[in-house]
């Protein structure tokens, strides 16, 4: 208990800092904690394949810095970054679990892919919900990626039918009214719709991975997972 209280001493000492500045300092905490966890499995395959995650997630971020001209490579290049955000650390950690409970390189790799699929289903949910779900239910402003001048799942199919989107995505909704204009367009658009059914392309992937494994309470499990990122609500 002194130990514990000894800990969140430096955080309570934070008080009026910037709070993105306190999330950044956690989150190193949070990897540092992690590493050294890793160190003591003393297994070099998986602390490779887990280190794999930090250099996905440096990438996804130096990827999310820029815009692409092209439809095209502007949605591979946002399923590249979305890869290496968020499925990444869902996938790699599939696979090292694996690992550690002895799979084969095939077993490893059916892990893999299910993390993948279902990583990527979460963040496609996750970006439809910043244009539809409340602030209240989500925890943060909506349109938030709009505002960071992100284009996401539903901007990008709008952009089918609304190409003034693409100024906006290329100058990153920089001008006054581009996040509201952007966020009416994606609402007039089939975009949200769109984005659903990836997500759910993608958990149905996972299940048909997942259903490849032997017959189970814990298979029946991942299958269960898949619900609940598909129909999650925050």
């Amino acid at each position: 208990m002194v130990m514990r209280s000894a800990r969140l001493g430096p955080v309570n000492d934070c008080a009026g800092e910037d709070p993105a500045a306190i999330v950044a300092m956690a989150g190193d905490f949070i990897l540092a904690v992690a590493c050294m966890m890793i160190s003591r499995l003393q297994d070099d395959d998986v602390t490779i394949t887990l280190s794999q995650v930090v250099t996905d997630l440096i990438q996804g971020e130096f990827m999310q810095l820029g815009s692409k001209e092209t439809e095209n490579e502007r949605f591979a290049h946002y399923l590249t970054k979305t890869y290496r955000k968020t499925a990444s650390l869902i996938a790699n950690s599939m696979k090292a679990t694996a690992m550690l409970a002895g799979a084969d390189e095939s077993l490893s790799e059916v892990a893999f892919q299910y993390g993948r699929n279902v990583g990527l289903a979460f963040q496609l949910v996750d970006d439809l919900l910043d244009f539809v779900s409340s602030s209240a239910a989500m925890g943060k402003p909506t349109a938030a990626d709009l505002k960071l001048g992100l284009a996401t799942a539903p901007v990008l199919f709008a952009c089918e039918r609304y190409p003034e989107l693409n100024p906006m995505i290329m100058r990153r909704f920089q001008e006054p009214g581009d996040v509201e204009r952007a966020f009416e367009l994606v609402h007039k658009s089939q975009g949200l719709e769109q984005t659903q059914f990836l997500a759910r392309k993608h958990c149905i992937e996972a299940v048909r991975q997942a259903s490849s494994l032997t017959d189970s309470p814990y298979q029946k499990g991942l299958q269960v997972v898949t619900d609940l990122v598909i129909n999650r609500m925050k």
